[in-house]
């Protein structure tokens, strides 16, 4: 099959494609074989691009709607994969600026024995049940006291302040919870920030890869109209 070749996949993958919607329809020679073109090929690279730039669901997402003649839906879908790139990049600029935060100030002077709920609630200007509300969201995770009393170490108090600023800052927990899985994966401030900063290179790349995705999209709904309106014309 001359389109596998060109792309160079399997002529199985070329019809599972089809079958899915991410090619489109092809018609049949007189002896039943599927005749494919032009378009296929266009259609083949776009959906490759858009794999690239959204991920492969989301691109079959697109060219399944596309080809069902729902280009609203492909283009919701396109927004969507846009909106959350957006995202994970405020995200980052969070876990940067809390960072910076919490190295700017000296360490947290905490007892042995650590504090208890109430002690760490008026060292952060917070309520007690602010803190069960972070825990309970998976903010914070303080040890227990044989009577099952929390107690917050250094870590924990620093866990908390940093949740604290994120808080004054009005992000949502949902929005924190992975800042701080960030914070604690990283094992420790300079390890979060060689992280933050490849994160950015990461962000950057892709949000490359989405604007080429986004080209060859626009390119092949075009050039689809147009061979469309010939068709159209020509009968």
């Amino acid at each position: 099959m001359d389109l596998a070749r060109a792309a160079g996949i399997s002529t199985q993958q070329v019809r599972n494609y089809l079958d899915a919607g991410v090619l489109p329809p092809a018609d049949r020679s007189p002896a039943g074989y599927r005749l494919f073109d032009r378009r296929h090929h266009e259609a083949l690279l776009t959906y490759r691009l858009l794999g690239r730039g959204y991920g492969w669901v989301a691109a079959k997402a697109i060219m399944r709607a596309v080809h069902g003649g729902d280009e609203v839906s492909a283009l919701a879908a396109v927004d969507a994969a846009h909106a959350a790139a957006h995202e994970r990049r405020v995200a980052l600029k969070a876990t940067a600026e809390a960072l910076a935060a919490v190295a700017g100030r000296p360490p947290d002077t905490v007892p042995r024995s650590g504090l208890r709920v109430g002690e760490l609630a008026a060292r952060l200007g917070v309520r007690p049940s602010a803190l069960r509300v972070w825990e309970a969201a998976g903010l914070l995770a303080p040890d227990r006291t044989t009577d099952r009393h929390r107690v917050y170490g250094t870590a924990d108090v620093r866990d908390a302040r940093l949740v604290a600023m994120l808080r004054q800052a009005r992000y949502p927990l949902p929005r924190i919870k992975p800042i701080m899985d960030e914070f604690r994966a990283a094992g420790g401030a300079e390890a979060l920030r060689t992280a933050i900063a490849d994160r950015e290179v990461q962000l950057a790349a892709h949000a490359l890869a989405m604007l080429e995705a986004a080209a060859a999209l626009h390119r092949y709904l075009v050039g689809r109209g147009g061979r469309e309106g010939e068709a159209a014309g020509s009968r």
